[in-house]
């Protein structure tokens, strides 16, 4: 696994390599020991999925509050996403700031995600799915997001949205009193 950090501290490209033959190929996609550096002490306590139908929809932008912070890793596995992390903690110089990959299972990447960060994507391609691996059980009464179209952070999508489901699109745009996050 090749580890490439990110402008936000304690984020991350990992990219898979993939050995190959005749019958095909085999790539590493999680490993403890390669990874140790950026995980510390803290272990993956749940797997999840999540299927996108429509190219153009946007899931996200969504975070979890003390004391439910958690690190995640996340891996598209079907079709291609334009994955977005949003520093939000309070302490960090790259405080508000974004960083976006494209993720496929052809290019093998995943994204690593610090505690303290917020995580979302859009669907390029029509039934992309994601799979994430997550430090933390998911806790919702610490859940948090920022809006998708937030001007404070102004991220650059790389399609107009289609779908933006009514709980993404409700988030509160963040003002003045938005302090971030203590990771």
């Amino acid at each position: 696994m090749k580890i490439t950090p990110l402008k936000i501290a304690g984020a991350a490209v990992i990219q898979s390599e993939p050995r190959g033959d005749e019958r095909g190929a085999f790539a590493r996609w999680f490993c403890n020991q390669e990874l140790a550096e950026l995980m510390g002490d803290k272990q993956i306590v749940s797997i999840n999925h999540s299927r996108t139908e429509d190219a153009g929809a946007i899931r996200g932008m969504h975070y979890q509050r003390e004391p439910a912070l958690d690190m995640k890793f996340a891996r598209c596995i079907r079709g291609e996403v334009y994955d977005v992390i949003i520093d939000l903690r309070a302490d960090s110089p790259t405080f508000l700031q974004w960083h976006a990959e494209r993720l496929s299972p052809q290019k093998m990447n995943m994204i690593a995600m610090p505690e303290g960060v917020a995580h979302g994507f859009q669907a390029i391609d029509p039934g992309s799915e994601m799979f994430y691996l997550h430090t933390g059980y998911y806790a919702p009464e610490y859940e948090g997001g920022v809006r998708f179209d937030d001007p404070a952070v102004g991220i650059d999508w790389p399609m107009p949205p289609t779908v933006v489901s009514q709980r993404d699109r409700s988030l509160p745009l963040l003002d003045a009193s938005f302090r971030g996050l203590q990771a």
